[in-house]
């Protein structure tokens, strides 16, 4: 009689597996005792690699960071300005975060399990130390827009946990009709709760022209 065979364990292929599950699961019904079942495994053995289910967050979000930077997409090419670059940063990211049900949520607070982020990052803030910005603000700059992807995409992802498949309770008509006291709140469901990619696209430009207007020096392309 045939038997599953059982997969070796390593940090990645453990990550590998838990965002498989987690696009079926969500975030709350990932235990490692689903993810020890799915590689033929008893749980204990996942302990050898992680202490604890946020050592295992760690390490998925670090996969998710390496198949971003492994989508051409998500690395346009040629010189860009620091503008475009931030824009390219984020667009990036939500795509990335966007491919796994709850991505946002793993991504939040997580720490890398390697220094692969290292790269990205210097380029990016050396893109704004060389426009003229203090290391002070590029930090600033870079993670306020990094913080807005990640808040946009924690909303957009608890309002439709799949792309386009909306979670009970965020029918707008019905939400139109409960508010229909506040006319200014009741019409604003379709700007609060629908068209996130013009929505998001629309935020981080503020963001960026809210860099530019506060710390860009004077003459700065």
């Amino acid at each position: 009689m045939a038997t599953k065979k059982t997969t070796r364990l390593d940090p990645a292929s453990v990550a590998e597996t838990a965002l498989s599950l987690l696009n079926e699961r969500g975030l709350d019904g990932l235990t490692l005792r689903a993810i020890a079942q799915e590689l033929n495994v008893q749980a204990p053995a996942l302990y050898w690699h992680f202490k604890n289910k946020q050592a295992l967050l760690d390490e998925m979000a670090t996969v998710m960071y390496r198949r971003m930077v492994e989508d051409p997409a998500s690395r346009p090419a040629g010189e860009l300005t620091w503008q475009e670059r931030i824009l390219a940063a984020n667009r990036g990211l939500r795509a990335g975060l966007l491919r796994y049900r709850d991505g946002a949520k793993v991504y939040s607070g997580a720490r890398f399990t390697g220094t692969d982020f290292a790269a990205d990052m210097e380029l990016q803030l050396g893109s704004l130390v060389d426009a003229g910005f203090s290391l002070h603000q590029a930090v600033r700059a870079s993670t306020t827009a990094y913080m807005y992807t990640l808040g946009f995409v924690t909303e957009e992802q608890g309002t439709e946990p799949v792309p386009g498949e909306r979670r009970e309770g965020f029918d707008l008509e019905a939400r139109a009709e409960r508010l229909a006291g506040y006319p200014l709140a009741a019409a604003a469901g379709p700007e609060l709760f629908a068209d996130y990619d013009n929505g998001f696209e629309e935020g981080l430009r503020l963001i960026v022209a809210g860099i530019e207007a506060v710390y860009a020096p004077a003459g700065a392309p």
